[in-house]
């Protein structure tokens, strides 16, 4: 690594906390060693009251660009100098695009997750999803499902902070896409059984799986999914959450977030160097 460290060397990354255990520096030096670009990507494990301060210093220093993870997708377009239409329709920010000093936030986890999906050969594309989550990651994957031409998407959330957010996601899509979306109470059991009848696709967009919650899963239990129906989650802390273990029992295709957080770094590194991610050499750098 110190080979690649000249006078040269600029600077790209991530702001988050925790993060400690993120694969993102490891896949994106990986990606810039291949190419022989001269970058060097860091963590920062910035706390809330110094998030002004690190866009601030990430502009001074000319850092080029940075991944924005949890919990400041949400909050750090306010530092920005422009925000794009996707990221103003997701309310949330993902990568920031520095260009001599004028800072742009732009959201790639959408495109991440359904070129993950491509990946496996899986084909949402005219089809019903039902999807549990209204923050950040599963904004940005609704948006995109219905902008890439998703049919239908119920969205299924508790009645807490998010329902709003929620709500808005449903007016949105029902409004700028062709796509119907509609928002229901995790809670009511009898919907969430009959909308996981109908879709192709059943997605986990919120933290249950991971951390404190791993272990649990958002379904009351597994009889509400089927053989045939395709599991995926956001997750990739664990690899195998149990909503995906218990969905692999039963002989569903799952699909975890590692596909997902590969194809958003791709999307992000692309907007930074103006280079396709080597994604044969990145996949071996995380074990894929």
């Amino acid at each position: 690594m110190e080979k690649r460290i000249t006078g040269h060397t600029e600077l790209l990354g991530l702001v988050a906390t925790p993060i400690r255990h993120s694969k993102s520096p490891v896949m994106h030096n990986a990606a810039c060693r291949a190419l022989g670009l001269d970058y060097a990507y860091l963590a920062f494990d910035i706390q809330p009251d110094q998030l002004e301060d690190a866009v601030k210093g990430f502009k001074a220093l000319n850092v080029r660009g940075w991944n924005v993870s949890m919990p400041y997708k949400t909050t750090i377009g306010q530092y920005l100098d422009h925000i794009t239409p996707i990221a103003k329709m997701c309310g949330a920010i993902n990568t920031v695009i520095n260009d001599h000093g004028v800072l742009t936030g732009t959201i790639t986890d959408g495109t991440g997750y359904m070129t993950a999906l491509k990946d496996q050969g899986i084909d949402i594309i005219g089809k019903k999803m039902t999807i549990v989550g209204a923050g950040g990651a599963a904004t940005a994957i609704v948006m995109q499902a219905a902008l890439d031409g998703v049919k239908e998407i119920s969205i299924f959330n508790i009645k807490d902070a998010s329902w709003e957010r929620a709500l808005e996601n449903v007016e949105k899509i029902n409004s700028q896409t062709q796509c119907k979306a509609q928002l229901f109470d995790l809670n009511d059991h009898e919907t969430l059984r009959k909308e996981i009848n109908e879709s192709v696709i059943f997605t986990n967009a919120t933290n249950v799986g991971m951390g404190k919650l791993e272990g649990k899963m958002v379904l009351p239990d597994t009889s509400y999914l089927r053989k045939d129906l395709i599991v995926s989650d956001v997750i990739y802390m664990p690899e195998k959450t149990k909503l995906l273990e218990e969905a692999e029992k039963i002989g569903c295709k799952t699909i975890n977030g590692l596909g997902m957080m590969l194809y958003q770094g791709a999307a992000s590194f692309k907007l930074w160097t103006d280079q396709d991610m080597p994604i044969d050499v990145v996949k071996e750098a995380l074990d894929f």
